[in-house]
């Protein structure tokens, strides 16, 4: 490297170097230690795969941005209040305790992840990612302002005029308003959008409000306006650990080498074979349309998150030179090594590995959807009284305290009732029936007693009781009923 090498580099070394072993002549050459980042202009470009992009960045951000205002019943359709410890989620009223369902998504997802990626590779990278899809929406807007990537790349190496000052400010303002919104609207999913609305029109938005919707905001705008590609490639794990979910018959975006190279420009009337080239006329169009800046011609690479807009343009030049589509397409290593066509590498898609994932993904979505509509429609959580673990009250009754949790999880009034099993000739003082509103959660104290002739036979100890609660329907019958074990002390 010559000296003209960038002020942004880092890091240099000066290394002296001697052009001829005979010569006393020296020269000294400069070498960067650090490559300085170049920025990337992606050109737009129109295929099947863009429109299935751009249909899934409308359906993630329908979902994301309209789920917070719908409504059920007489609240937020779905909400995560932290405040009251209590997730809504349409019907579903979720309380700490269920915990175990959020492990249940977490392997789901998992699974999902590994799954698809096995056959058919980065589909979650290229399509879904939140990354992805606020990069593809801020770049739609850059493109709005400041024109297509030959515009784009002239506009950033003029100097400053009023053209350019508009343009990258109604750039900037258009982005900032976006990250702001969304910032804003993941807040509305812990605290209830409507009053955050209210709260952010007038003002009196609270500390942790305010931090994390400028916080979440931020990072849209910094993420999806200036990283981008940077987080695929350096930050994001998942572009690390790919590789161990890939096979020979995984289908990813491949570059057909056997049909493409030798590579070399030519007119569309030429003929490829007597020129003694192949598809391929390195127009660099794929290299153009990289939102990474890959070249897929150089085989498989980590930075390549699968979003095919290589296809689509290649397809679109294939078209102009009369050749047959597919010269960059899904395809598996063993397809392109062998020859195959589509009905045969599909096939391979049905492979061992592939059939595992399903089995466990099915097995577990199955055993999370059974246990979460088979759930008991309230928790119970019981606490001995610490201030007095047994005493003996009058006519020689012995008596232990406790406090028990009731929390109702559904969007109806509740009635209960709190019995003792386990326990002799006991009674229950505060046990009768006990009422609770919709999602209500109450401490309800309660007092166990047995008579001192049961006392004296069983001695002084610690005994097991087993707590009855029963929610009640019509007719005071008990329709659900919950077991919950307990200690009952006995004094010396």
């Amino acid at each position: 490297m010559s000296d003209s090498s960038t002020p942004a580099d880092s890091t240099k070394r000066v290394i002296p170097i001697q052009a001829d072993p005979q010569s006393p002549a020296r020269r000294e050459e400069m070498v960067s230690l650090y490559k300085k980042t170049e920025k990337i202009y992606p050109r737009e470009v129109v295929g099947w795969f863009v429109k299935w992009r751009w249909v899934l960045v409308w359906f993630t951000q329908i979902v994301f941005y309209g789920l917070p205002w719908l409504s059920w019943g007489d609240r937020q359709a779905v909400l995560f209040d932290l405040g009251v410890r209590r997730f809504y989620i349409f019907k579903l009223v979720l309380y700490p305790q269920d915990f175990i369902y959020l492990t249940g998504l977490l392997i789901i997802s998992a699974y999902g992840l590994f799954l698809f990626t096995a056959v058919a590779g980065r589909l979650w990278c290229g399509y879904a990612c939140p990354q992805s899809v606020y990069t593809e929406i801020f770049m739609w807007i850059e493109r709005r302002f400041e024109g297509d990537r030959a515009k784009r790349m002239k506009l950033d190496k003029t100097g400053w005029s009023f053209d350019k000052l508009w343009r990258k400010a109604g750039k900037q303002a258009s982005w900032i308003a976006v990250g702001l919104w969304t910032g804003f609207t993941f807040v509305g999913y812990f605290t209830p959008i409507r009053e955050l609305a209210h709260e952010a029109l007038t003002l009196g938005m609270g500390p942790w409000e305010m931090f994390w919707s400028l916080f979440y905001g931020f990072a849209t705008y910094g993420n999806a306006g200036y990283m981008r590609e940077q987080v695929c490639k350096y930050m994001c794990p998942y572009a690390r650990f790919q590789s161990a979910m890939f096979d020979r018959d995984t289908l990813i975006v491949s570059y057909d080498t056997k049909r493409g190279e030798p590579r070399g420009s030519r007119s569309r009337k030429a003929d490829a074979k007597s020129l003694g080239q192949g598809d391929c006329i390195d127009c660099t169009l794929c290299v153009q349309v990289c939102p990474t800046g890959i070249d897929i011609r150089n085989g498989l690479q980590y930075e390549c998150i699968g979003c095919a807009a290589c296809i689509d343009v290649c397809d679109t030049v294939m078209d102009k030179m009369g050749t047959p589509r597919g010269l960059i397409r899904y395809a598996t290593l063993n397809a392109l090594d062998n020859g195959w066509g589509r009905s045969k590498m599909w096939q391979r898609v049905a492979r061992p590995r592939v059939m595992i994932y399903t089995a466990i993904l099915g097995m577990v979505v199955t055993g999370f959807l059974f246990s979460l509509f088979n759930r008991t429609p309230f928790r119970v959580d019981i606490v001995r009284d610490r201030g007095a673990l047994a005493r003996v009250v009058d006519d020689g009754f012995v008596e232990n305290v406790y406090r028990v949790q009731l929390m109702n999880a559904s969007e109806e009034v509740q009635r209960y009732r709190i019995g003792v099993e386990q326990l002799s000739q006991s009674s229950v003082e505060g046990g009768g029936e006990i009422k609770l509103g919709p999602a209500e959660a109450r401490w309800i104290p309660i007092s166990v007693r047995i008579p001192p002739e049961v006392a004296a036979r069983m001695g002084s100890g610690a005994f097991p009781v087993t707590m009855v609660i029963e929610q009640l329907r019509q007719g005071d019958q008990a329709q659900i009923d919950l077991r919950e074990r307990s200690t009952f002390m006995v004094p010396r």
